[in-house]
């Protein structure tokens, strides 16, 4: 494998570069080197000006609207947008229920959708995870009983992140009891405006409010929002998570907080100089960046095997596991590096128009929420628990 950027691949590294330097609002990008939590408007803007620029959507098929490169390019467009302080991409609709609906949905379906999820007019959220049903997500018990042209559901959906932002729900629910559990459960759409959805927020560790339980009661919709086949949906699911599983990898925006990690260690002190010239702690910085340079080849690898006409199959679950645990490892770091600092919290720190004296460095006031925040990447997304039981079964054969 030939890891080396063609003269091509670096000029279209220099124009996506200069292009996120020129397009990323300043305040938001100044949110973001700050670790200050951004608004919806923040992320839908800057998803606006990529769809204005046809780029939003690397991964889709051109046919529906994808921009037709490479996995290389794809690739360093994902780190230039890590790098140049641009809001991440909300996944649920560009990078999970899109190529959903473009593989499997109806031509209504994707006339319908598509284009509002490449506009960003509609913002989607992920009901999968259920109060009983986590990791062992084939025992949901949603129902969705078919009532003529509807299907009627109840039940409850939670860690639903997002879902008080959200416009548009795609759930997994269950419209069949017999059998084996995966073969009752459907793909289904739901418009969060519709009468029985009641949305609750659940405030995590970090003190904020990003996930949500979701009520059903008699909710009511369209047939026509199934996707594919009923009882089929436990296939699409299982082909909807080997992209959120590659993208919890996340080396663009770990090779940033690494890059963050050495600033915050460039300004503390130990023993009267920079805690960056400490080896004791500049040998836990090495070492957590060789994990993060091994889990970059190991996504070339798969980026290599997906331009070859590889799916995406078991092996994203490796870059899930490594991916979070080194997402926690670096910021368990930059705790441990501000010491005391990182102690005092208070999230109305992190609110626009604080104007009280920072206690310590000004970086300081973010790195709590982020690392209390980060104890969740090993579990959403399929807890790495269970990603070892899939590359036990499907990759080592055990």
């Amino acid at each position: 494998m030939d890891l080396s950027f063609s003269a091509a691949d670096l000029a279209f590294r220099d124009e996506v570069r200069r292009f996120i330097r020129e397009s990323v609002a300043p305040a938001t990008a100044a949110k973001m080197r700050a670790g200050l939590p951004l608004e919806k408007h923040d992320f839908v803007d800057w998803q606006k000006v990529l769809h204005d620029k046809g780029w939003v959507a690397p991964h889709w098929p051109v046919e529906h609207g994808g921009t037709g490169w490479s996995a290389t390019q794809r690739y360093i467009f994902e780190e230039e947008l890590a790098a140049g302080d641009a809001p991440p991409i909300s996944p649920f609709g560009l990078k999970m229920v899109g190529p959903v609906i473009y593989t499997f949905g109806t031509p209504e379906q994707k006339e319908r959708f598509l284009p509002r999820i490449l506009a960003s007019d509609d913002w989607w959220c992920q009901g999968y995870s259920e109060p009983n049903s986590g990791s062992d997500l084939a025992s949901l018990q949603i129902s969705a009983v078919r009532d003529g042209d509807h299907y009627v559901l109840n039940g409850t959906k939670t860690w639903t992140t997002l879902a008080h932002w959200a416009d548009w729900i795609f759930c997994l629910v269950r419209t069949d009891n017999t059998g084996k559990p995966q073969e009752g459960i459907s793909f289904l759409l739901a418009d969060m405006t519709t009468p029985g959805i009641e949305v609750k927020p659940i405030i995590t560790i970090d003190g904020s409010h990003h996930v949500n339980m979701v009520y059903f009661t008699d909710v009511r919709v369209p047939v026509g929002n199934l996707i594919g086949e009923a009882g089929r949906g436990w296939t699409y699911a299982k082909f909807l998570l080997g992209f959120e599983r590659t993208d919890i990898a996340e080396v663009g925006p770990s090779k940033q907080r690494l890059r963050r990690l050495k600033e915050v260690a460039r300004g503390e002190a130990a023993d009267g100089r920079s805690l960056i010239e400490d080896h004791g702690f500049l040998e836990k910085i090495a070492a957590t960046e060789i994990e993060l340079t091994a889990l970059e080849y190991t996504s070339l690898r798969q980026l290599a095997d997906e331009a070859a006409g590889k799916p995406i199959g078991p092996e994203a679950s490796m870059l899930k596991i490594r991916g979070s645990e080194i997402r926690q490892r670096i910021t368990e770091l930059c705790v441990e590096a501000l010491g005391y600092y990182a102690a005092p919290y208070d999230l109305a720190r992190l609110a626009e128009g604080w104007n009280e004296a920072p206690i310590g460095p000004a970086h300081a006031a973010a790195q709590m929420p982020d690392y209390l925040f980060s104890r969740a990447a090993t579990i959403y997304g399929g807890s790495n628990e269970i990603q070892r039981n899939i590359i036990a079964k499907m990759v080592l054969g055990l």
